[in-house]
């Protein structure tokens, strides 16, 4: 094989304790790596060290992330959390909390970005925007985001927990929920 190595961007299920927000969601990504390989089909993957990833929110500025590679193949994998996606410098977590901010607080662009653990790390209100883009189609812009946002803060008021795959559906999680369930996202 010739040419520059190829770096696949996995995302690992995660445990229910994974998705336990009371816990740190970073230090519950764990040791345990995936062993199959997706390219080649073969329990073939090793621990190819670590590395470590902007993932900004109250509690995180940086954390840690597992690389594998692929004993057979060569491939070369990333193993990344669900609330830490690739090339994204906040977690989903500040996400959300922006979202709330914006969309049921009230606060403006700025006053919504979220909080940060390295003040020098606030988002933008451009950053911000372009978040809420990623989740409303609609024209104009948060048209139809802003009505859904009261009856999910009624819902998210209520005792009963809507689940999906293990994740909660609470205020930490409401961006990758709209992210996946958001009707309006072409």
């Amino acid at each position: 094989m010739s040419g520059a190595p190829s770096v696949t961007i996995l995302f690992i299920s995660l445990s229910a304790t994974q998705y336990n927000l009371q816990a740190d969601w970073a230090e519950a990504s764990g040791e345990g790596i995936l062993r199959r390989c997706p390219i080649c089909s073969q329990d073939s993957i090793v621990g190819h060290g670590r590395r470590r990833k902007q993932a900004h929110d109250e509690d995180h500025d940086w954390i840690k992330i597992r690389r594998g590679i692929c004993n057979l193949c060569g491939k070369t994998f990333t193993f990344l959390l669900p609330f830490s996606p690739p090339y994204c410098h906040y977690s989903l977590i500040a996400r959300s909390q922006a979202v709330r901010r914006y969309f049921v607080e009230g606060c403006g662009w700025e006053a919504a970005a979220p909080t940060v653990k390295d003040p020098d790390r606030v988002a933008d209100p451009s950053t911000l925007r372009r978040w809420f883009r990623s989740l409303d189609s609609s024209q104009p812009p948060f048209l139809y985001l802003r009505g859904i946002m009261l009856p999910m803060s009624a819902w998210l008021g209520r005792t009963e927990i809507l689940l999906h795959d293990s994740l909660p559906l609470r205020w930490q999680t409401i961006f990758p929920f709209l992210a996946r369930f958001w009707p309006l996202r072409l």
